[in-house]
């Protein structure tokens, strides 16, 4: 069922697709185009670089008059992201516009990484420490983002190497063990 912000979703994938913003991408889940996967990866001379950070976005049919609701999957610690993966970013509340769509939203949580809003906290203690003492702010963050990075890489990896391993074995192998599982 083609619905006006199904429509829009539909042009804002294609947007995306054509002119990728630098650091960020989104898709659709595979069933359903009102929920999105998106990667931002941490921008330059920032306690955030190298790092790979996963998002869900979930859009009702309100959209674009209604901001999606974003979330961090990867673990954050930083004055404007929520311990549940809510980010306080006010374009995504009381700020919001139709004319944003996904490619501004991503660029815009970017944008919150290298430069927090530590006035209007989501996280007290990272914004308390962002204002007071950015090494260990930073220390911080790093020791969070690295620990999931790790897990995030090493599952990814397990993944890689059970498909590739599935190539050397017999099909009546993995029938065999796709049957008894």
């Amino acid at each position: 069922m083609s619905t006006p912000a199904r429509r829009r979703l539909m042009r804002d994938f294609k947007r995306l697709q054509e002119d990728p913003p630098t650091g960020v991408s989104g898709a659709p889940t595979d069933n359903n185009i009102m929920i999105w996967n998106a990667v931002i990866f941490g921008p330059h001379d920032t306690p955030f670089e190298d790092g790979t950070f996963k998002l869900t976005i979930e859009f009702t049919e309100e959209y674009p008059n209604k901001p999606p609701t974003v979330r961090f999957i990867s673990k954050m610690f930083h004055p404007n992201v929520y311990a549940d993966g809510g980010i306080c970013l006010d374009i995504l509340q009381n700020r919001w516009s139709p004319t944003y769509d996904v490619s501004a939203i991503l660029t815009s949580i970017q944008s919150l990484l290298s430069d927090p809003n530590p006035n209007s906290p989501a996280n007290s203690m990272a914004a308390q420490l962002y204002k007071e003492n950015r090494r260990e702010y930073e220390k911080r963050h790093q020791s969070a983002t690295y620990s999931h990075q790790i897990q995030w890489r090493t599952c990814s990896l397990t993944k890689k190497l059970t498909l590739n391993i599935s190539m050397f074995l017999p099909k009546a192998l993995l029938n065999y063990h796709n049957v008894q599982h």
